[in-house]
């Protein structure tokens, strides 16, 4: 083994319950590999500590008061990118997931995780392998496969004839307040009726309302 190998993996611990915190650092001293390089309490202590002590690897938090757990991953893994984040959290919504995953966390794991599980992902952050709890990989999935949101293909002028609609004018009065023809905002509402999938305007105005597509 060689002297880089010998080093501990240095460990920087965020989250904002103090017991967790305890929990954690008593887990490390388990491991001779394994160091406890420091802690943090909030998203912003983390950044500024990361940048006094330099960790190889950092088990963050993800929702914290003031500044969340992606937000200060995204600062850290912007301002000193050899330091890996391991999302640690209570969480496994797909979105909070893709959050922390787009900001630079190369791992995802819930609270419950094993501690054989845990050190193996400290491990493997370390030589730049990620790992995501399988409950992490099965909402990401399932968010992959979630339909896009109605109305998201909606042009601007298409949106204003459907706020207009939600107001209850008809084609020529909804024609009169944007000064096109009536024939125009025809094949408006023709390509909005499209779509959203939809077959007249009264589940059109009940889709937009029920969706928040307009204000």
């Amino acid at each position: 083994m060689n002297s880089i190998q010998d080093k501990p993996i240095r460990v920087m611990l965020v989250d904002d319950h103090t017991m967790v915190r305890r929990g954690l650092a008593t887990f490390l001293k388990v491991f001779d590999d394994l160091e406890l390089a420091g802690e943090a309490e909030s998203g912003a202590d983390a950044v500024k500590l990361c940048a006094e002590i330099q960790p190889d690897v950092i088990l963050m938090d993800m929702v914290m008061p003031i500044m969340d757990g992606a937000s200060a991953t995204r600062i850290i893994r912007q301002k000193f990118p050899q330091v890996q984040v391991i999302a640690l959290t209570s969480f496994k919504e797909g979105e909070l997931i893709k959050k922390a995953l787009e900001a630079g966390a190369i791992g995802y794991l819930l609270k419950d995780v094993s501690a054989d599980d845990l050190v193996r992902a400290i491990r493997s952050a370390h030589v730049g392998r990620a790992t995501l709890s399988p409950e992490a990989a099965q909402s990401l999935v399932e968010t992959a496969n979630l339909p896009p949101l109605p109305g998201v293909d909606l042009t601007e002028r298409e949106r204003d004839v459907l706020v207009l609609m939600v107001e209850g004018l008809s084609n020529t009065q909804i024609a009169g307040r944007l000064t096109v023809s009536p024939s125009t905002i025809k094949s408006h509402v023709s390509n909005i009726l499209s779509k959203l999938g939809v077959a007249s305007r009264t589940e059109a105005v009940t889709l937009a309302l029920r969706n928040h597509i307009v204000p």
